[in-house]
C-alpha cells in the first residue's frame, strides 16, 4: 500500500514539474502536491537522464554549439517552460523596485515586461556558454546533476520558508509538503549523485547552497516565497551548477 502511494505522489511530481503525463490528467488535491515534494530530486534525475542521452545522441554527429542548442530546447520542452516562467515572472517583481506588494501584483501579471525578457536571454546565453565549455566528458555528468540539484533547491525552498500569499498552487506545496519531505529527498539526492564521485557532490552541494541564500533574499524582499520564486531558485540552481562544475 505504501508503495503505491509513493508511486501515485511520485507521478504526481512527474505530471506538474513536466510535460510527461502518465495516465489520464486529473486535478491533484493539496495533500498530493505537498506529498509529491519528496520525490522531486527524482524527477530531475528522469529530465537530466533525458538529457545526457540526448546529448550522447547528438554528440556523434552535430557541432558542439548545435547540440547544446538542441539540449536547451529539449530542457524547456520536457518542463513546459514552467520553471523559466516563475524565473521571469519573478525577473519582472524584483527589478521593478516598488513595494513588496506592488512586486507581488507585478508577479501576478501574466503581461511579459522587459526585466523578464533580459533576465530570460542573460539565462539562456549563461547556459549555453556553459554547456559549450564543458568538457565534452563531463557534460553527460553535469546534465544528469543540473535538474537533480535544481528540484532539491526547490524542495529547500519549499520547506525552509513561509508563503508570501495566501493563495496560489504554491501554498499546497508549502503548507502540506510535511516534516519528511526535506530529509527523504536529501537522501534520494545524494543516493543519486553520488555513484557520479566527489566533485558531482561538492557541485551539487555547492549550487544547492546558493540555491538557499537566493530563496532566503527573496524571502526577505516579498515577505515569503510564491512559485514563481520557486521557479526562478531552480534555473539560478541549475546554471550555478554548471558554473561550479566548470570552476571545479
Amino acid at each position: 500500500m505504501a508503495m503505491k502511494s509513493s508511486i501515485r505522489d511520485f507521478i504526481t511530481a512527474l505530471q506538474f514539474l513536466t510535460c510527461i503525463q502518465v495516465g489520464p490528467p486529473g486535478e491533484w488535491s493539496a495533500e498530493q502536491c505537498g506529498r509529491s515534494v519528496r520525490y522531486f530530486p527524482l524527477v530531475g534525475a528522469a529530465i537530466g537522464l533525458v538529457l545526457a542521452l540526448v546529448n550522447y545522441s547528438l554528440s556523434h554527429y552535430l557541432l558542439p554549439h548545435v547540440s547544446v542548442m538542441i539540449l536547451l530546447i529539449t530542457e524547456i520542452w520536457l518542463t513546459g517552460a514552467l520553471h523559466f516562467d516563475g524565473f521571469m515572472d519573478t525577473a519582472d517583481g524584483i527589478f521593478s523596485h516598488r513595494s513588496r506588494e506592488r512586486m507581488l501584483d507585478i508577479m501576478r501579471d501574466s503581461r511579459v515586461g522587459v526585466h523578464a525578457v533580459t533576465a530570460f536571454g542573460v539565462l539562456l546565453l549563461l547556459k549555453y556558454s556553459l554547456l559549450l565549455d564543458l568538457a565534452p566528458g563531463a557534460l553527460p555528468k553535469a546534465l544528469f546533476v543540473m535538474p537533480i540539484a535544481g528540484r532539491m533547491a526547490m524542495v529547500i525552498a519549499i520547506t525552509s520558508f513561509p508563503m508570501a500569499r495566501i493563495d496560489g498552487l504554491g501554498k499546497a506545496f508549502s503548507e502540506c509538503s510535511g516534516r519528511w519531505a526535506f530529509p527523504v529527498a536529501a537522501l534520494l539526492t545524494f543516493a543519486l549523485v553520488a555513484p557520479l564521485g566527489w566533485l558531482a557532490i561538492l557541485t551539487c552541494l555547492s549550487a544547492c547552497l546558493l540555491g538557499f541564500g537566493l530563496a532566503r533574499w527573496l524571502s526577505g524582499k516579498l515577505g515569503g516565497l510564491t512559485g514563481d520564486t520557486y521557479g526562478a531558485v531552480n534555473e539560478v540552481t541549475q546554471a550555478a551548477v554548471l558554473l561550479f562544475w566548470l570552476f571545479f
